[in-house]
């Protein structure tokens, strides 16, 4: 299996103590991100010192996560699109992750194509000049304005995309959508979490519900990542759980490997 890690897997490592846990782990693939108060990003810490600690430690950096609020018209959103896409071009990474505004202004499916269309064709050159992707990400809370890849497709082809952008397939937000389709010849990246409370609605799980994949997770993550695989996906799965007590493990890398051989086994359970 192709694993990556996520920053959020453990966000109270440093850099480099986070890129030694994803060699540790064996998946040599990670995400950081631009929202872990005191650390990389956000901390002021340079693209050159990133790329260097990730080659030190032979890790790639496959996204850096992300450009909120991508689909919502700003003064400022292209300056941020710039400056996170000079970042990560400069720190090694492959990808940038665009997210959708969550922020419960939904318009109508008209307006919500449209606004993602209009932002992604300004993004696209952005992204083409530094060669990365981009990984278009929509959430399945209820208040988010695109929560259906099937806009986000019509989006990028609106946006004469398809070179330069991707889909990100979220196993906690593709449950909470309840969207039938998957795309798996357009997804660049899985986001990978369970949910085990068994009491909590779908409509009320929320990031802080998600945890790492086990045998209570109630997501059907093992059928979601089956499914996309069986249609052409071969890239990373990555673990983004967003749980507080995760922030407290004594030895995340325990957990992460018993969830690696979690969905090892379940997976070769299914192709059987």
């Amino acid at each position: 299996m192709d694993f990556a890690i996520n920053h959020m897997s453990a966000p109270q490592l440093r850099l480099p103590e986070f890129f030694a846990l994803a060699r540790q782990l064996g998946a040599p693939r990670v995400e950081i991100r631009n929202d872990i108060a005191g650390n990389a990003i956000l901390d002021g810490t340079p693209a050159a010192e990133v790329k260097a600690l990730a080659r030190a430690n032979d890790v790639t950096i496959i996204s850096i996560n992300a450009l909120q609020k991508f689909n919502q018209p700003s003064a400022t959103r292209l300056a941020e699109a710039e400056a996170l896409a000079d970042y990560a071009a400069q720190a090694g990474a492959q990808a940038l992750v665009l997210v959708a505004a969550n922020d419960g202004a939904i318009a109508d499916a008209h307006q919500r194509v449209e606004n993602a269309s209009g932002l992604l064709a300004l993004i696209a050159p952005i992204l083409r000049e530094r060669a990365l992707i981009g990984l278009v990400e929509c959430l399945g809370f209820e208040t988010c304005s695109l929560r259906s890849k099937r806009e986000a497709v019509q989006a990028i082809d609106n946006a004469d995309g398809r070179d330069v952008f991707r889909l990100t397939h979220d196993t906690f937000h593709h449950h909470l959508a309840g969207e039938p389709d998957l795309f798996p010849e357009l997804t660049g990246l899985i986001h990978i979490s369970g949910v085990d409370d068994p009491t909590i609605a779908v409509s009320d799980m929320r990031d802080s519900h998600r945890l790492l994949v086990g045998p209570k997770d109630r997501l059907g993550n093992l059928e979601q990542i089956a499914a996309l695989r069986a249609g052409g996906y071969i890239g990373p799965l990555s673990f983004e759980p967003f749980a507080e007590e995760l922030r407290h493990l004594a030895d995340p890398a325990a957990a992460i490997s018993q969830s690696m051989d979690f969905i090892v086994a379940g997976l070769k359970e299914k192709a059987a």
